[in-house]
């Protein structure tokens, strides 16, 4: 990995995480898959979490993700940015270091909007890795792509909030562990600025009127034991202090969490592609066909190039928006926020798929990360709002100012 231009902080954390996944996440990353698969509830915490958790935090490499907060590691996004990439090498790993989605994005909403209340009841159980949490923003019957198309209703009665809805994909639902969801829904349906008819609240998961109908998978993968949920919320009633921050700022809050979270995916995936990239290279010097390695075939070699200069643009425009986010803020970085959550995953999908097409049927099974590398890049080529969405904004915004 470049290092060029991070401070000694950060370069002695690149080198430190490295090392700890070195010691202690890759030697048991296939051990890991292979218990959730054989596991009676994969929704249970893989016994050997527990214990690279604790010594994740022994080693200070805990909560790395919280920028300007004392309630994490106080990096900015840019010295982020290298250390979710190597977290991102192995899937689960992120968990590892409390440094999951939508863990983090639920945090970040709690730190930012959350009342004290809210904050002692939820985010320091969160911080601390003793439960988990869900976000609930999609729904099945309309393009969510548009949040303000969300139809569950949050209802005030008395005291109480009434949710009534059905979500779906709801990140993290499915995981014994998770306590907590924010869920988005409309509070003033008729108001006529769509974006202040939302907002959103806390939905402890044992709430009467909650029911998971089921995990959902993506491409066949159902992620344990974090899982996507499908759910119904009937009548399901919490205290009004569970509202966060106020009625008709659920879009407010989407937009302050979506813009972290995209980048962190963002980064995670070009940790994803570079280590596709190095299997990409080993197997085509170890691999002989028609009396050669792969390695001599020009087209193999090609692919290897492109996927570099693939991956190190991404790199690049990432360390460039998270640098505007941390120098401006995340609305100023909006643009350099939209073309990386286009062009990352974009790049990871089509990396690995090459990656994938040199190790041939191998790399369609779980013997490898790849196939559900592949899975994770394709799926947040949706998450976080599809492709299609972030160039429609990219290109209105870049028309406007060159227009002027």
């Amino acid at each position: 990995m470049n290092t060029f231009g991070f401070s000694d902080r950060t370069n002695a954390l690149i080198s430190q995480l490295t090392q700890f996944m070195e010691k202690h996440v890759y030697p048991v990353e296939f051990e890991y898959y292979d218990y959730l698969e054989k596991a009676e509830n994969p929704w249970a915490t893989h016994p050997i979490m527990e214990s690279l958790k604790d010594k994740a935090k022994a080693e200070g490499l805990w909560n790395l993700f919280l920028p300007e907060s004392d309630l994490g590691a106080g990096l900015t996004n840019l010295e982020y940015a290298p250390l979710a990439e190597i977290m991102g090498r192995v899937l689960w790993a992120p968990q590892v270091f409390n440094c999951n989605a939508p863990d983090t994005g639920n945090m970040e909403v709690l730190v930012k909007y959350g009342s004290d209340e809210q904050k002692e009841e939820w985010l320091t159980p969160l911080l601390n890795g003793d439960i988990r949490s869900a976000f609930a923003m999609t729904e099945r019957d309309v393009a969510s792509s548009d949040a303000t198309n969300v139809r569950c209703s949050i209802e005030k009665e008395g005291n109480e909030y009434v949710i009534n809805g059905r979500k779906w994909f709801t990140s993290g639902a499915m995981n014994e562990r998770c306590k907590i969801m924010i869920v988005m829904g409309k509070t003033d349906p008729d108001n006529p600025d769509r974006h202040r008819q939302q907002s959103q609240i806390l939905v402890p998961m044992d709430t009467p009127g909650v029911k998971i109908v089921r995990p959902l998978s993506t491409l066949g993968f159902y992620d344990p034991p974090l899982g996507h949920a499908e759910i119904i919320f009937d009548n399901a009633r919490v205290p009004a202090s569970h509202l966060i921050l106020g009625e008709g700022r659920g879009f407010e809050i989407a937009q302050g969490r979506l813009g972290p979270g995209r980048i962190h995916h963002c980064m995670r995936l070009i940790g994803c592609a570079q280590r596709a990239l190095e299997m990409m290279c080993q197997r085509a010097n170890s691999r002989v066909a028609f009396g050669k390695r792969l390695s001599e075939q020009g087209s193999v070699r090609e692919d290897i190039a492109r996927s570099q200069c693939e991956i190190e643009q991404a790199r690049l425009l990432t360390l460039m928006a998270a640098d505007k986010m941390d120098r401006y803020d995340n609305k100023v970085a909006k643009n350099e926020i939209a073309m990386i959550k286009v062009v990352a995953p974009m790049m990871a999908s089509q990396v690995i798929d090459r990656a994938i097409q040199v190790h041939g049927a191998t790399g369609m099974t779980n013997d490898l990360f790849l196939a559900e590398a592949y899975t994770y890049a394709r799926q947040i080529r949706l998450a976080d709002g599809p492709d299609q969405v972030h160039m429609a904004a990219l290109g209105k915004a870049l028309i406007r100012e060159y227009s002027d």
